[in-house]
């Protein structure tokens, strides 16, 4: 398994929000300089968040982002779920795909599905608050 920049600036950019969340709407400009992610990924990435309503904000002059949910609320599971097409370690594990012809006899699936386990529980019990 390997979290994309995707999923990894996501979470960097909620963390962000998180931290200064009592400057109230937090400038997209200004996430991207202290991330150092450019504007453009960031805008990409901003979207995904306000569609899953992660976060909120207003366009425009004295616009910008802010997070919708308490930082507890925010499981790192769920987000990287969002910006990556599996968390599964490998590709018999991908969830709606074919089952494997060899599956019956495979000596390591057992091996393969502990590990997807582990990385749902831990993963699964991380918040946002976690980072802070």
């Amino acid at each position: 398994m390997l979290i994309s920049t995707r999923g990894r600036y996501a979470l960097r950019v909620l963390i962000d929000l998180y931290e200064h969340r009592d400057e109230g709407l937090i400038p997209l400009k200004e996430i991207a300089e202290r991330q150092e992610i450019s504007d453009k990924y960031l805008e990409n990435i901003i979207k995904l968040l306000v569609k899953a309503k992660y976060v909120g904000g207003l366009r425009g002059r004295g616009g910008g982002y802010k997070a919708l949910k308490e930082p507890e609320d925010v499981v790192i599971y769920e987000l990287l779920l969002l910006t990556e097409e599996t968390l599964a370690p490998v590709s018999c594990l991908v969830k709606d795909t074919p089952p494997c012809k060899r599956r019956d006899q495979c000596k390591t699936l057992s091996l393969w599905k502990g590990l997807d386990s582990l990385i749902y529980e831990y993963l699964s019990g991380k918040t946002i608050k976690d980072c802070l």
